[in-house]
């Protein structure tokens, strides 16, 4: 969104300020969550309901679920169907349907009557449901599921990659996850196996999630690193690895932490007891114990005073200082602090 918002706690209720730190929406909510496309969801007797950037709440319609906004469009539950509302509230796309997924190159999966198939903003149904799963187009390809096996269709529903992996997930530009006996790898744009599944999935992890055109992986219980290409850049020989963040990824080695490179060069060696991903070119590190911030050269920025800090996102990190919330800019001034 062109005007970024964070949460903010006030008495153990939450609300928005702006970058500057002005308080843009007053802590009154028990439950809120992190802006998303121009808006949080917070929790309205035990039902999330959308809040927009002006403090609005989306309620025409009390739903028993609301997803997040996805290209002007947010799927709904009521009871036991699936519908899309808009970002006025208004239901958009009956409620109708059995299962319902986000929109991607609007167009979105959906189902009825037990089979798969794809609606468009309007409604219409432009792919047929004919399928036993289906998932969200990326790059022109939707994966599908027939006859028990994965392959991937255009968004005119024809079959460009055959039905032939165990799981097959959303392409990420011109490459692909797939699944084979528990490990994953990673096929392009014709199908073509470019990584042979080979891959740990880990708990918690990305699992093939490319960031800045990296994807982490894990064998044998070491970490390393993927490229879009289906080169391994990295070997699995690190202790711990974190997702790249622009140019360096944090590794651990012997139970310290540093950050390499995307050609697996250590450009900040291993000297901190713990670290973060890199963001707005500052990084959080520990050190005795507290948390600071450190840019890409390895130049402490912020000295560690903290006792928790999360990453920077568009030039602001909350930390927390005792049992206090605070923001601070990428300077380390404060800019909002939780009352007393």
């Amino acid at each position: 969104m062109g005007n970024e918002l964070y949460k903010i706690r006030d008495k153990g209720k939450y609300g928005f300020i702006n970058k500057e730190g002005q308080v843009v929406i007053e802590p009154q909510y028990f439950e809120a969550e992190d802006f998303y496309n121009g808006f949080s969801r917070i929790r309205f007797n035990n039902k999330l309901v959308p809040l927009d950037s002006l403090g609005r709440l989306l309620m025409k319609h009390i739903f028993n679920y609301v997803g997040r906004f996805e290209e002007g469009l947010a799927k709904i539950q009521l009871v036991s169907q699936w519908g899309y509302i808009d970002q006025r509230g208004s239901i958009a796309i009956e409620v109708q349907y059995e299962d319902a997924d986000d929109f991607s190159e609007g167009l979105a999966a959906i189902k009825m009557d037990g089979t798969c198939g794809f609606i468009d903003k309007e409604g219409h149904i432009v792919i047929e449901p004919k399928f036993e799963k289906a998932g969200s187009f990326r790059s022109g390809l939707a994966p599908v599921m027939i006859d028990g096996l994965y392959g991937y269709v255009d968004t005119k529903g024809q079959l460009k990659i055959k039905p032939q992996f165990e799981k097959a997930y959303q392409f990420q530009d011109h490459v692909a996850v797939i699944e084979a006996d528990g490990k994953w790898g990673l096929i392009d744009a014709s199908g073509k196996i470019i990584q042979t599944p080979q891959f740990d999935k880990e708990e918690g992890y990305t699992n093939g999630a490319f960031f800045h055109g990296m994807a982490l992986t894990v064998k044998d219980d070491k970490y390393g690193f993927v490229n879009q290409k289906g080169e391994i850049v990295v070997e699995s020989i690190y202790d711990f690895a974190g997702d790249f963040g622009a140019r360096l990824a944090v590794v651990e080695i012997n139970g310290a932490y540093g950050y390499i490179d995307k050609a697996g060069k250590l450009t900040i060696l291993p000297k901190y007891e713990d670290a973060g991903v890199f963001s707005d070119g500052l990084a959080q590190v520990q050190v005795d114990g507290a948390w600071g911030f450190i840019d890409e050269k390895g130049n402490m920025v912020i000295e560690p005073k903290f006792q928790k800090v999360y990453p920077f996102k568009n030039g602001l990190a909350l930390i927390e200082h005792g049992e206090f919330w605070a923001y601070i800019d990428t300077k380390g001034g404060l800019v909002w602090r939780e009352k007393a």
